[in-house]
């Protein structure tokens, strides 16, 4: 079998997104590969700068997974989409994202199936998102219920400015948040205005300290 050079492999990956899902590919500072999906498309070319406050500029800057809603004041088009860094011999390269249709935009609540129907919530009264018992439970003040996807499409699905991944099982709502304890490990305990008390897991906890600024 002839060679693939990475160009052609990532073409073939994209194809087998290509209806819903763009991929891009940077350095630290430019692209170097773009494939537009047929439902979004950013208009990125090979060796365009990257812009301060996408997906490519926070993965980069935080060395961290980023998955978030960006809106439509960078590229003119609103998009959901998920960056991951890669790193060679120890040193940052660059970044793979995965650019998603913002399918949820203008939405700000979500709808959860209750006993006798559906109820929407408010992206402002949902405390947080938990998962056990293999569903994901959606928790405000008044009411508790379930909904069909899972915690990584609501990662990208809700703002980050309110809603944090705190826990392979958590997203916390910081709006909620009354006080910060410190566990063990460094660790903490959200201690929330409803009375609750959700875990910071290890893996999560400087990523959360850093977002929150502490």
């Amino acid at each position: 079998m002839q060679r693939l050079t990475t160009s052609s492999l990532l073409d073939v990956i994209g194809e087998l997104f290509s209806d819903e899902v763009s991929i891009a590919v940077t350095s630290t500072t430019e692209y170097i590969y773009y494939r537009p999906s047929l439902r979004v498309d950013l208009k990125i070319r090979p060796g365009d700068p990257i812009k301060e406050g996408t997906l490519a500029d926070k993965a980069i800057v935080s060395e961290q997974k980023v998955s978030e809603f960006i809106d439509r004041q960078i590229y003119g088009v609103p998009y959901h989409g998920m960056a991951v860094p890669f790193h060679y011999n120890n040193e940052l390269e660059g970044c793979v994202m995965a650019i998603y249709p913002a399918l949820t935009e203008g939405k700000s609540v979500i709808t959860v199936k209750t006993s006798d129907g559906w109820k929407p919530l408010s992206f402002h009264d949902v405390l947080y998102l938990e998962v056990k018992e293999r569903k994901t439970w959606v928790v405000t003040k008044q009411f508790t219920g379930i909904h069909r996807k899972a915690l990584q499409e609501f990662e990208y699905m809700l703002p980050r400015e309110y809603f944090i991944r705190c826990h392979r099982s958590f997203i916390v709502n910081v709006n909620h948040i009354t006080h910060i304890y410190p566990d063990t490990h460094s660790t903490f305990l959200l201690a929330m205005d409803n009375g609750d008390q959700l875990p910071v897991s290890q893996s999560y906890s400087s990523y959360f300290r850093k977002l929150l600024g502490f």
